[in-house]
């Protein structure tokens, strides 16, 4: 349900549109897995690493921005919602750590997989739903803090050695990743000569 955003065509502001582009990405990557349990180890091992260094990525842009943004934004009512996010960050980072140190691709380690989905659903439901409302109406802002993300996610991914282009740019079947969004807003690390 798109509004009338002062002459912008977009539904939501710049910072929502590439979180939860995020969001269905590494949900995209769930499903696949689970379309893999029964296949290779490798192949599971190779998902289960994309799914780990994405939700990195996205939960340090999170507490970095974010929820920085959020605390200095949402009303002291509305703390406790960014606390609790806070938490399921801690704990999610728990289990990649898990998946991350794993010698065996098993039963145990598909579990995992399994739980950290589930986990990550329910994070993302209450971020959609509950957190990205209360703000959506701070277009301006969130577009500005969007540029802030997409910099600092580019450096991250470079840190890791991650694709930066691969996951922006063809964020759902192909479709190109915002103008807005790649620029570099004044912030060193972007990949643009790299595409």
């Amino acid at each position: 349900m798109a509004r009338s955003n002062g002459g912008n065509s977009r539904a939501q502001p710049l910072a929502l549109e590439l979180l939860m582009a995020d969001h269905r990405s590494v949900e995209e990557l769930f499903d696949q897995f689970e379309q893999e349990k029964d296949g290779d180890e490798a192949t599971r091992r190779d998902i289960a690493q994309r799914i780990c260094s994405e939700l990195a990525v996205h939960a340090q842009v999170e507490e970095e921005l974010l929820y920085t943004w959020l605390r200095e934004n949402l009303d002291d009512d509305d703390m406790e919602m960014v606390e609790e996010a806070q938490v399921e960050h801690n704990t999610a980072k728990d289990l990649i750590a898990q998946l991350e140190g794993a010698t065996d691709i098993d039963e145990q380690y598909n579990a995992k997989v399994k739980v950290l989905g589930e986990y990550i659903r329910h994070h993302v439901n209450e971020e959609e739903n509950e957190m990205f409302p209360k703000v959506r109406d701070m277009q301006e802002e969130l577009d500005e803090l969007g540029q802030e993300i997409a910099a600092r996610k580019d450096e991250l991914k470079e840190e890791l050695g991650m694709e930066a282009a691969d996951s922006e740019e063809t964020q759902e079947e192909g479709e190109e990743r915002p103008a807005s969004a790649r620029s570099s807003h004044g912030r060193e690390g972007t990949h643009r000569g790299t595409r």
